[in-house]
């Protein structure tokens, strides 16, 4: 398979490699479990609109805290340890989750339930601010420039791989028997420490900097600081981030709306939900290496405008199946015509997003900015959380689907037309 190709690779790279492929496998199994959990939550769990909008929320939010940590993360050295605690302290109250009630009487209405589930689930998120830009961190450090897209879309598309295997199984699983997620979660625990440990492992070397002691008051306003004047002094980055806000706004708030929409509007089942996910996935895994070897020729700015426009065409053609709901059944999975159009635009933007999204900041500087410029990315994606997710939730039951939908489709109009002015007007200078 040309993915795993690694003769090219010096053995620094090689070694990198091989870890990064474990952690992208196991975190492929976690993936595919959590691609249904918005869906657990609302069919198996009988949770609100408003409380489905919280759980996105909690997987979002968790990264404004970047804003006060970037410094402290920065700063700490053994970076490999702060990943293993990280992943025992987040990923250990999954467990809990064996002990959820498996009938509906004890989950409808406001079930305390309903809250643990939550708070659960926010502690899992919690690993996203520190583990993320660390894998920046290490992979920019151990990959070479020219290497570093095409490693990154070959160990995303082995995740992407298992991640569809696994949904389409706990999908099956699930219409077995809705409550299967109370046995599935505890291997989940022990699987997502395992991943991580595995990269930690990643042989790391952190720079040389000189000490200084600074107060925790002192350190937050450095970080905050040190992300601005980043963002301040390199406009095509700024740009960058201003259209991320604008796509960031309308992705999450049609999130939450679009698991509702695909239950009360289109009455699907866990079997055609995991089919719509595997379906465009499966399509965005053979176009991996080629948008991985083309984010590493052109501008950072033309690659999300393209993805802007795919998540556009998306939205479209998912709007319009509510006035041309036209499907046939097959094998008990309920396949719509006009969401064949859904499913093409959706696998181009999650190909492009899952390669944009995470490492698509580190083109804008230096191998050593690689975790800032990534902390500041997450960063403003917890900003953007604080609101949006609860905000779409509060228009759809307002305005309906369609105008929901439509406020996300200008909005990402509006970052296409920005990426489009800001690669004429500013060149990236590294």
């Amino acid at each position: 398979m040309e993915l795993l190709k690694t003769n090219h690779l010096n053995p620094r790279e090689k070694s990198a490699f091989r870890l990064h492929m474990l952690y992208s496998i196991l975190e492929g199994i976690v993936l595919g479990v959590l691609a249904l959990n918005e869906f657990v939550f609302i069919k198996s769990l009988k949770g609100s609109n408003f409380e489905l909008g919280i759980l996105f929320q909690f997987s979002v939010v968790v990264y404004t805290g970047l804003i006060f940590i970037n410094e402290f993360l920065r700063r700490i050295k053994s970076k490999k340890k702060l990943l293993r605690i990280t992943a025992l302290v987040t990923r250990l109250p999954l467990l809990l989750l064996f002990f959820f009630p498996k009938n509906e009487l004890a989950l409808r209405g406001d079930s305390h339930y309903h809250l643990l589930f939550l708070a659960i689930f926010f502690m899992y998120f919690l690993a996203a601010p520190i583990v993320l830009p660390n894998i920046n961190l290490f992979l920019k450090s151990a990959y070479r420039n020219e290497n570093f897209s095409k490693l990154y879309s070959s160990a995303t598309s082995i995740n992407k791989i298992v991640m569809l295997v696994v949904t389409f199984a706990y999908g099956l699983l699930l219409d077995w028997n809705q409550y299967a997620y109370t046995s599935v979660f505890p291997f989940i625990a022990v699987i997502g420490i395992v991943s991580v440990f595995l990269l930690s492992k990643i042989d790391y070397q952190p720079v040389e900097k000189a000490e200084l002691k600074k107060t925790f008051l002192q350190s937050v306003q450095s970080s905050w600081k040190d992300m601005w004047l980043l963002m301040k002094s390199n406009k095509p980055y700024l740009h960058f981030e201003i259209g991320f806000m604008l796509y960031g706004f309308a992705f999450m708030s049609t999130v939450a709306v679009i698991t509702i929409y695909f239950d009360r509007a289109l009455g699907l089942n866990y079997s055609s939900i995991a089919f719509y996910k595997n379906s465009y996935n499966i399509i965005a895994i053979l176009l991996l290496p080629f948008f991985g070897r083309l984010l590493g020729k052109i501008d950072p700015r033309k690659f999300a405008a393209l993805t802007f426009g795919a998540m556009m065409l998306f939205l479209f053609f998912l709007a319009l199946t509510e006035y041309f709901p036209f499907y046939v059944e097959i094998l008990n999975i309920k396949l719509y015509f006009m969401l064949l159009f859904y499913i093409l635009f959706h696998s181009i933007f999650a190909a492009t997003m899952s390669l944009v999204w995470y490492i698509g900041s580190s083109y804008f500087g230096k191998d050593e900015e690689a975790g800032d410029l990534q902390a500041v990315h997450l960063s403003l994606t917890g900003v953007r959380a604080l609101f949006a997710p609860l905000i779409g939730v509060l228009f759809y039951e307002l305005f309906g689907f369609t105008l929901t939908f439509g406020m996300a489709i200008f909005l990402l109009l509006i970052a296409i037309m920005l990426m489009v002015w800001s690669y004429r007007k500013e060149k990236v200078k590294v």
